[in-house]
């Protein structure tokens, strides 16, 4: 059987170029992260396959990469379905393994604990541009913390980061999951309905108010209260008086503690950001994952067309492994999308230390060579990028590739010449 060259569908190679952006921006997450109190941590790639399979991942748990028992455990000859077969799979998101990370180091971390977490996550997802089967997920959470302190922290460290890429066109959409629930529970719907509705609703942008009503009267729903509720969109301004007027509007079916928290966030928000971007209230925002009991928000960007981060509370998820609810909130961003965005505006990463190479001639003696290794040395130790490579018989094309990567300084090393460099 030939041996393939090409990656596994949706997994990529990464090339120099790219890596080299994707170090510098980890580095920088994580520089910028901890200025905010934000400690490392790590969890196993590898998940438990109940865990994974819990109902809190949405329709990630669709696309589970599952992982067949080993050794004595696996019989497939006696397995009669697949829990007989698998018993792991490789983590869709970072946020349910944080959960039982928390769940399991309670007693040994600090409280409120700010999680900083960076890794890869598998998907069995089609492939597409900017999506792929194997990406990197940066996350914040903030564990324990029930009130929106934690939203305002997560958001200025988001942002603040995305600024020190030059990133300014973008914008923090906020809404709450009570709002979206008042809004619908005014308008007549059940409770038991309102799921459907707003899968619905997060259509708003790709088919607009039409057609949200045009789905929403197929699944059968009122056109009384179908029209209603999209009247409430008409009606809604997207800052802090579209909340004072949702408030106001919608009486009991929403609280003051909901709507005064909102209100806050964006104000404080808008008062401490160290980057410049927008920040709205949009009460369309739903966020597909079922865990989200509160505050959502995403980033989306003018250059992107998309969003680049999202998240949200989730007070309930701990609380399947302990027993016991424990307020969370957590911010991703899209690394995976940010690279893409980098790469394709030609992002150059800032240097601290400039290139330099040294060409040595063919068969360079050992003497020659040696001093050039101490002047390697003494430029490294100022700072200084070095890379010591053989000169090539088309010298002046290797000068123009090592110029092309950033190498400013070539240096022609020959035996008879080392002594005088």
């Amino acid at each position: 059987m030939a041996l393939k060259k090409k990656p596994v569908t949706g997994m990529k190679d990464m090339l120099p170029k790219e890596m080299e952006i994707r170090d510098y921006v980890i580095h920088l997450i994580k520089e910028t992260y901890k200025t905010y109190g934000f400690s490392s941590m790590e969890t196993p790639c590898v998940e438990h396959i109940e865990n994974l399979c819990s109902k809190q991942g949405g329709d990630n748990e669709k696309l589970i990469f599952k992982i067949l028992k080993r050794g004595e455990k696996l019989k497939i000859d006696e397995a009669k379905e697949e829990n007989d077969l698998v018993d792991g799979g490789l983590r869709y998101d970072l946020t349910v393994p944080l959960a039982r990370y928390y769940a399991n180091h309670m007693s040994e971390l600090p409280s409120p604990f700010k999680a900083m977490q960076i890794g890869n996550v598998w998907r069995a997802d089609r492939p597409q541009k900017g999506r792929f089967r194997q990406f990197m997920q940066c996350d914040i959470d903030i564990l324990g913390e029930p009130g929106i302190l934690a939203e305002i922290e997560l958001i200025l460290a988001t942002t603040a980061m995305l600024g020190k890429l030059n990133f300014q066109n973008f914008t923090v959409c906020i809404n709450d999951r009570n709002i979206l629930k008042a809004m619908a529970a005014y308008s007549g719907f059940k409770e038991e309905d309102y799921d459907e509705v707003f899968i619905v609703l997060d259509k708003m942008d790709k088919i607009g108010k039409e057609g949200v009503a045009g789905e929403l009267q197929e699944l059968g729903y009122g056109k009384e209260s179908v029209d209603t509720y999209l009247g409430l969109f008409d009606e809604v301004t997207p800052d802090v008086e579209g909340i004072r007027y949702l408030k106001e509007k919608l009486g009991c079916c929403l609280s003051s503690e909901t709507a005064e928290g909102m209100e806050t966030i964006i104000s404080s928000v808008e008062e401490a950001k160290e980057a410049k971007f927008g920040i709205r209230f949009d009460p369309t925002l739903v966020r597909g994952q079922s865990y989200y009991t509160g505050t959502i928000f995403e980033v989306t960007m003018d250059d992107f067309g998309g969003s680049v981060a999202g998240g949200g509370r989730y007070d309930k998820m701990i609380g399947k492994f302990t027993g016991q609810d424990t307020p969370a909130c957590g911010f991703s961003i899209g690394f995976e999308r940010i690279v893409m965005l980098l790469l394709e505006n030609g992002y150059e990463v800032p240097r601290k230390g400039a290139k330099k190479a040294y060409l040595l001639e063919k068969n360079m003696p050992k003497e020659g060579m040696l001093k050039v290794l101490a002047m390697a040395k003494t430029d490294r130790e100022a700072g200084k990028q070095v890379l010591i490579v053989n000169m090539k018989k088309n010298k002046k094309f290797q000068k123009e590739q090592l110029q092309a990567e950033g190498y400013e300084e070539i240096i022609d090393c020959y035996a008879d010449s080392v002594d005088q460099l």
